[in-house]
């Protein structure tokens, strides 16, 4: 098995805030990242692919397919938006960096299953200095090199 791993960018902005709880708090647990008036971050997502080389062509995916789906699924829907009001696939969810993650890991799933390679793993920085890393549900190994 190799991993294979494509990065891309988006920038987006969010609040956290819990509808639950009153302002106080919001503003206790969160601090900043409820800011009534948003926040941005330029994020950073790096999607790994495992599975087989094809002999054909030493691809475990092809680069170029790796890159639209990650364009038109994720980078799309997110790049310059409000995730909390702009994001169908993140309505109903907090708009954490976790949460985020998991949503996306749904968006790549499906479009990266294939005989010889699979969605292996998420990494998404908020920050430099903050990231999550995902291992979706689903993922159960490749099947056997033939």
């Amino acid at each position: 098995m190799i991993l294979v791993t494509r990065k891309a960018h988006f920038n987006a902005a969010h609040k956290l805030w819990n509808p639950q709880w009153d302002e106080a708090r919001n503003e206790e647990v969160f601090g900043k990242c409820a800011n009534k008036h948003w926040h941005g971050h330029n994020f950073e997502l790096w999607v790994t692919v495992a599975g087989e080389v094809d002999p054909d062509t030493g691809f475990v995916v092809d680069l170029k397919l790796l890159k639209k789906i990650i364009e038109a699924r994720v980078i799309e829907p997110l790049d310059h938006s409000n995730i909390n009001l702009d994001v169908p696939f993140m309505q109903g969810r907090m708009a954490s960096t976790e949460n985020l993650a998991m949503a996306i890991w749904e968006q790549l799933w499906e479009p990266l299953l294939h005989p010889r390679y699979r969605l292996y793993s998420l990494q998404l920085f908020e920050t430099p200095n903050n990231s999550v890393t995902y291992y979706g549900p689903g993922f159960v190994g490749l099947p056997a090199a033939t």
